[in-house]
């Protein structure tokens, strides 16, 4: 096993998605953009892609680069659909980060005809909790 399947195998989320603190006090947004997310179907088997767009204005934390790409690497090799990656996803930097406001936009390729887009941000969340 290569150092970087190793480091992937080896992710742990509570112990590796490394945080650090923001020292700054205005607000500020961060946009990030990973292009080759990959998962597997869990109904077929066949690799999905997509390119995941993060956005998120920082309130304690923020979120080290290479611990987010390990993190999202983590998926190539997991049965799981395009919803409920991108609901981990949002759910873990949500909760490990609590921003001021986060946004997650997927955009996978099409496949079989189908072209999946799914959005999800902080805004949604108040709406649904009734706030």
């Amino acid at each position: 096993m290569r150092y970087g399947e190793k480091e992937i195998a080896e992710f742990d989320i509570d112990r590796d998605l490394e945080l650090w603190e923001n020292r700054n006090e205005n607000r500020y947004r961060i946009k990030i953009t990973l292009p080759e997310f990959s998962a597997l179907c869990p109904r077929s088997g066949y690799p999905d892609y997509a390119t995941i767009h993060i956005e998120y204005i920082p309130n304690r934390w923020v979120v080290e680069l290479k611990a987010l790409k390990i993190y999202i690497n983590t998926f190539r090799n997991r049965y799981i659909s395009h919803e409920d990656s991108i609901n981990e996803i949002f759910s873990v930097l949500n909760s490990k980060l609590q921003p001021h406001y986060m946004k997650i936009v997927a955009d996978f390729n099409p496949r079989g005809n189908v072209h999946t887009i799914i959005e999800i941000d902080t805004d949604m969340q108040m709406v649904e909790k009734g706030e």
